[in-house]
């Protein structure tokens, strides 16, 4: 049994200080036992808490840490640029440097404009939306989440081709009736919401591999069908590729499925795991982008030389002739032997996966939409993390959250990882 007992005692402190102890909620631990661990350090497919216990780590900060945590050509560059200095709010040789490093290697954006986070991106997306389009409303896909903006913090009504209501406090109403919610894996809503409000639509987001609420991986046929409708209604349409980018391939979903967005949100990947995020797309759209347009968009840290410096050197290695190829049949191995697992037990569960991102899903069926996920699910999953966390395996803490396989990792983690990670299937289910 690992001891918490020191970070038991930060929390106590933090609660004090911070709203809920945390700074983002599901930190928090709320959905599992116990209190949340406090991180020391990390190094490779490590991380270690400040009880000292040792983990396999497959949240990797969420996902943008693909080469696993503290990689030398990283922590490197940080080095030498911070020498330096930190921020200027001015023009650097390494904006341009990086800008090209991702245009010349991503056939599906013309133009790019750093911000500093994933949230940030996909507000400055739909504000360049309605700009381009001169259009209000917003079309997302319920169990798709795109950062806490209030116009797409909202869930479906009582009918899920309808005006949806808010799920969070402090947003006004009048934000609200400018999102339409539609059901993941339905073409026939979606095909009905722009029929009947072509005139006021700017956009249509999705994440092109909804992965904030499960792994809900949508069939290349669907989305292809998507791009045809948006086409078809002169609807501008969004990939938010905060997650998808640059993980599942370095021209993420849009490349892994061959499919042309308007407009791509980035996100953590794309600075190494520091603070930064990314808007790009079609040429004549991103000139509405002030100063070149009207769309108003700043940010004094947007395009910071050492988040900059730190994306440089980890997509550098995305780049590396073999990379995605190896992860992928990294991941793959490791996800069928569990999968094996969990079948020769018969249990009613399987993983999604796609690339180096992984879910437990607690059903048999492939699951699509969110409203398809048991109930029971977060129950089976607490006791499972649980035995994982005692025994030195550390995932995102909810049910609803994927897992990353890291460069890091190697044949001998991930087979210590997964034996540990078979024990407490077992023990989740007795």
């Amino acid at each position: 049994m690992y001891s918490r007992d020191t970070s038991a005692k930060l929390f106590q402190e933090a609660q004090t200080l911070f709203p809920g102890g945390v700074h983002s909620p599901v930190r928090a631990f709320k959905s599992v036992d116990g209190p949340p661990l406090f991180i020391k350090k990390g190094d490779g497919p490590f991380i270690w808490d400040e009880d000292g216990n040792k983990y396999i780590d497959f949240c990797c900060s969420w996902g943008p840490l693909i080469l696993g945590h503290n990689n030398d050509n990283v922590r490197n560059a940080i080095k030498r640029t911070v020498e330096r200095g930190t921020s200027f709010g001015a023009p650097s040789r390494l904006g341009n440097y990086i800008g090209k490093l991702i245009l010349d290697n991503h056939a599906y954006i013309d133009k790019i404009r750093f911000v500093s986070s994933g949230t940030e991106a996909v507000m400055s997306a739909i504000r360049l939306a309605r700009g381009f389009t001169g259009k209000s409303k917003v079309v997302k896909f319920e169990g798709c989440y795109h950062g806490h903006v209030d116009s797409l913090l909202v869930k479906a009504g009582s009918g899920l081709a309808t005006f949806g209501v808010s799920t969070s406090a402090g947003i006004p109403q009048s934000f609200i009736e400018d999102t339409l919610i539609c059901p993941l894996d339905d073409l026939e809503t979606l095909e009905k919401i722009l029929e009947s409000h072509n005139d006021e639509i700017a956009c249509v987001i999705i994440e092109p591999i909804p992965a904030n609420n499960g792994l809900l991986i949508q069939t290349s046929e669907y989305l292809k069908d998507l791009r045809d409708l948006c086409t078809k209604f002169g609807v501008l349409l969004i990939f938010d590729e905060v997650i998808s980018g640059f993980r599942v391939g370095f021209q993420g979903a849009a490349g892994f499925y061959d499919i042309q967005p308007d407009l791509i949100t980035f996100g953590k990947i794309i600075g190494g795991g520091m603070p930064v995020g990314a808007y790009g797309g079609r040429k004549d759209i991103m000139a509405c982008v002030a100063p070149e347009g009207n769309v108003y968009q700043a940010g004094t840290l947007s395009a910071n030389p050492i988040s900059l410096c730190a994306g440089i050197a980890a997509l550098e290695e995305l780049l590396k002739d073999g990379f995605y190829k190896v992860l992928d049949e990294k991941s793959k191995s490791f996800v069928e032997s569990l999968e094996n697992h969990i079948q020769n037990l018969e249990l009613n569960m399987h993983i999604q996966r796609i690339g180096s991102i992984f879910w437990f899903a607690f059903a048999k069926e492939t699951i699509r939409r969110s409203d398809q996920i048991p109930e029971e699910s977060s129950e089976i999953f607490r006791k499972m993390y649980s035995y994982l966390l005692n025994n030195g395996v550390y995932l995102g803490p909810s049910s609803y959250e994927v897992g990353f396989v890291s460069a890091a990792q190697t044949t001998e983690t991930l087979a210590k990882a997964g034996e540990i990670i078979k024990k407490a299937i077992t023990h989740s289910h007795s």
